[in-house]
């Protein structure tokens, strides 16, 4: 079970990345949305609404997960880099799935707003140095990290939704 609800395995940041590894890791947001869109492409409507695991989200609810999770990671950074040690606000997720935007939106306008959101991000981030990802942001889960380790966090949970729904689309071949 941990496999299929973690196909990447769990988070693990790396501490004091090189200009090099931060370039290649920033270098990822784009790709992200890009291989998103490019699975979903001429997807049929009741694939998007089979869970990908056994009490697990559907396709649909994952993508509109995506995007209120990438908004709130995103808003999140920036009050990281413009406050001192913010708390970073927290959401239940897992009530948010079940509102009805998650049932009636179709997938295409969260898909646009990640589009959205990633442009943004990696604009912003592209323009910061080293001493902008050691800036910290207290969250409740994970503590106090440092906006490289959010940077990563944001990578590796776009990275481990993608996995949850190519496993399911594969099931579905």
């Amino acid at each position: 079970m941990d496999k299929v609800k973690y196909p990447i395995g769990h988070f693990q940041s790396q501490n004091n990345l090189s200009d090099e590894q931060l370039f290649n890791l920033i270098n990822e947001i784009p790709k992200l949305i890009e291989g998103l869109k490019a699975m979903l492409n001429g997807i049929e409507d009741h694939k998007i609404n089979i869970p990908y695991r056994m009490n697990g989200w559907t396709i649909k609810q994952i993508i509109h997960h995506l995007a209120d999770n990438d908004m709130n990671a995103y808003l999140r950074f920036k009050r990281g880099l413009t406050e001192e040690n913010p708390l970073a606000s927290t959401y239940r997720e897992d009530l948010w799935a079940e509102l009805i935007d998650y049932k009636r939106i179709p997938i295409e306008n969260s898909l646009a707003l990640i589009e959205i959101l990633h442009y943004r991000f990696y604009h912003l981030l592209n323009e910061l140095d080293q001493d902008d990802f050691k800036r910290t942001i207290q969250t409740e889960v994970l503590g106090t990290i440092t906006l490289e380790t959010a940077v990563q966090r944001f990578i590796w949970h776009n990275k481990h939704h993608i996995a949850q729904i190519e496993n399911q689309l594969r099931k579905e071949k």
